[in-house]
């Protein structure tokens, strides 16, 4: 893991960006602080920007950024994403978040996720515990490829901690780390696997027939799971929103998965810290929680980093961050 820890000096430095960029709208605009946090990134410090553009140049597969601001007088922990985005939560956090993103890449969003928001909220939603999604709680989120259905999918997903009272961990697994058998790895390369939009992008479960195989082929795209260069593979692979196009497959699908899970680390986020995960290099998941909806839960800001724009603008035919639904 590739770490910095921000110092005093270098926290207030980042606070005062903040204000400049707070200060700029009377009224929480959060597509213009995107452009200004741009504007202002190559003021950050300095030992910070060269961290991330190291991490960036090397490939870094998980890179933490500790102590960034945090404001003392955060509000309570919004019950839902939606309410968050009505009240502006935590807009100052998701400053510093764009601040430190725009060093690794361009950020954008989804119209299908969270009402197409650029910096999107991880927090526990009532009714959602057993969801497959970041407002669940109860449920283990499963080592996954974010967006893993997608082209355009990010290079980097990046997670700053407002609150983590219960040291909930964010697990991850690198690709790097992996020892595959020689037959699995020349399954995995091959294009016999589909792979689905999840639930956040749905709104709904994944129809069983779907995750066999069986119809809504238009709802997702083939590929392989391991692709790039040969002795330092990329990765694509969610569990719950895939399938193997074959009974081969299938089968590489879950001792895939048992690989994985094998593998798997954890990163406990404190408050003020930020990751910066590689997509492309790492799957990532969520320990399970117990949501007390007490204004003091798990609170994260998220936000999707690519570092090629053009391949949205191509892929969507317009010069737009937020990709269609």
């Amino acid at each position: 893991m590739h770490k910095l820890v921000l110092t005093a000096e270098e926290r207030e430095n980042i606070d005062a960006l903040i204000d400049g960029i707070v200060a700029a709208d009377e009224n929480w605009d959060p597509m213009a602080a995107m452009d200004r946090a741009a504007e202002a990134a190559p003021s950050l410090p300095l030992r910070l920007r060269a961290f991330l553009a190291q991490a960036r140049a090397e490939e870094s597969d998980v890179t933490v950024v500790s102590g960034l601001p945090v404001h003392p007088d955060l509000p309570p922990t919004p019950t839902g994403w939606d309410l968050a985005a009505k009240s502006g939560a935590g807009h100052r956090e998701e400053v510093a978040l764009l601040l430190c993103g725009t060093a690794l890449g361009d950020p954008f969003g989804w119209e299908s996720q969270q009402d197409g928001r650029i910096v999107h909220d991880v927090c526990p939603a009532p009714g959602m515990e057993s969801s497959l999604t970041s407002a669940s709680s109860a449920k283990t989120l499963s080592l996954h490829t974010e967006d893993v259905f997608h082209p355009c999918r990010a290079d980097y997903v990046s997670l700053l901690c407002l609150r983590n009272p219960d040291a909930v961990g964010t697990t991850v697994t690198r690709v790097g780390s992996l020892d595959f058998p020689e037959s699995l790895r020349s399954t995995l390369r091959e294009p016999r696997f589909r792979f689905f939009p999840d639930d956040s992008h749905t709104g709904t479960s994944l129809p069983q027939n779907a995750a066999d195989g069986e119809g809504a082929a238009a709802a997702g795209m083939t590929g392989p799971v391991l692709f790039g260069p040969e002795h330092a593979p990329y990765l694509r692979f969610d569990i719950d929103f895939m399938s193997g196009e074959d009974a081969e497959a299938a089968e590489a699908v879950l001792a895939t998965q048992e690989i994985l899970s094998k593998a798997a680390g954890r990163v406990a986020l404190e408050p003020g810290d930020a990751v910066f995960i590689d997509n492309y290099q790492v799957v990532h998941g969520r320990e399970p929680f117990a949501a007390r909806y007490d204004g003091k839960d798990r609170w994260l800001k998220r936000l999707n980093l690519s570092r090629d724009i053009r391949r949205l603008y191509t892929h969507s035919a317009s010069r737009s961050r937020i990709i269609p639904a």
